[in-house]
């Protein structure tokens, strides 16, 4: 399989499993597992042109390839689900966790008038996402135009009782980033 067929399998599937399962009548459970087995069927049947058939061996070599480990596996292997980025209301099951002081988050540069008026927020997802790396936060940022990284002052922000969460590829969720715990690019 190559990297294209792969890139678009894996955009379908982060589509299906965080804003739209009504596409292909899958049904998410409260915390965003969906049945393997259920998702391949419909996926065969109903899924456009321009993603291919998939198999469980193929399902599963998207999962382990998303660059972003966007997607996991349940432990006994019948459910899949995406980590986080949702827009279609779940509860991902994340406990709180203190996070570490300076967490980072890409945007564009046209986002930054209103980021530093009112902060960073979730918009249609469920939470605000930061990550530990500079370099991630590049590659986020640059989806939308000229990238801009944002340092999140989160140790302080976890003082003043903010809550933060860990997704199971390492991103960082948050409510909401007042303007106050941003330093400039």
């Amino acid at each position: 399989m190559d990297k294209n067929d792969i890139k678009n399998r894996s955009k379908y599937l982060s589509k299906l499993l965080r804003h739209t399962p009504d596409m292909l009548n899958l049904t998410l459970d409260a915390n965003g597992w969906t049945h393997i087995d259920t998702l391949l069927k419909r996926w065969n049947q109903k899924a456009p042109a321009y993603v291919s058939p998939f198999d469980r061996e193929t399902l599963e070599q998207v999962v382990a390839e998303n660059d972003k480990q966007r997607f996991a596996i349940s432990e006994d292997g019948t459910m899949i689900r995406a980590n986080q980025g949702h827009s279609v209301g779940i509860e991902l099951g994340y406990e709180a966790q203190e996070p570490p002081v300076l967490l980072y988050h890409g945007t564009a540069q046209q986002n930054l008038t209103s980021i530093y008026e009112t902060g960073i927020s979730k918009g249609k997802r469920h939470h605000v996402h930061l990550s530990l790396e500079r370099d991630t936060a590049q590659r986020v940022g640059g989806r939308h135009g000229k990238p801009v990284i944002l340092s999140v002052r989160a140790g302080d922000m976890h003082q003043a009782g903010f809550l933060f969460y860990c997704s199971e590829n390492g991103v960082w969720l948050t409510d909401h980033v007042p303007a106050a715990y941003i330093i400039g690019q």
